[in-house]
């Protein structure tokens, strides 16, 4: 669809409804995207493909989204990547703690429509280095 259209997306999604929209969502924008579905296959799957951006639920299986962007952000190969905390956890804290982390960007899962959340991640693939490599 756009100059972003061949970015690879690496969504970590827990939720079958959730993961199956997002992915269908991202094909359609023309994104290749790959699914982990739980903390830990998001972690390896980020260091093994290096995707362009990264979709980071907080609440996973086996290792949750924080321990994965603090992994994420600790290993060279994969600091640069950008990570959206896309989750249900809304409090300011988690808020806060996500960004200082190094998120790029916080996305509250029931305040945001689909189409927006692409939004957000064709203007994060334009200011992104890393997204315009390939």
């Amino acid at each position: 669809m756009s100059t972003e259209s061949s970015a690879h997306i690496l969504l970590v999604e827990d939720d079958p409804f959730l993961a199956g929209m997002y992915v269908t969502k991202l094909e359609l924008e023309g994104y290749q995207v790959s699914l982990a579905t739980d903390g830990k296959a998001g972690l390896e799957t980020a260091q093994r493909e290096k995707p362009d951006c990264i979709l980071l639920d907080i609440l996973l299986p086996k290792m949750d989204g924080f321990e994965v962007l603090e992994s994420l952000k600790a290993d060279q190969a994969t600091t640069d990547i950008p990570v959206v905390l896309m989750t249900n956890l809304g409090s300011k804290q988690d808020v806060v703690r996500g960004l200082s982390m190094g998120a790029t960007d916080y996305l509250i899962k029931a305040h945001f429509m689909p189409s927006e959340v692409m939004t957000k991640i064709q203007n994060i693939l334009a200011a992104s280095p890393h997204g315009r490599h390939r």
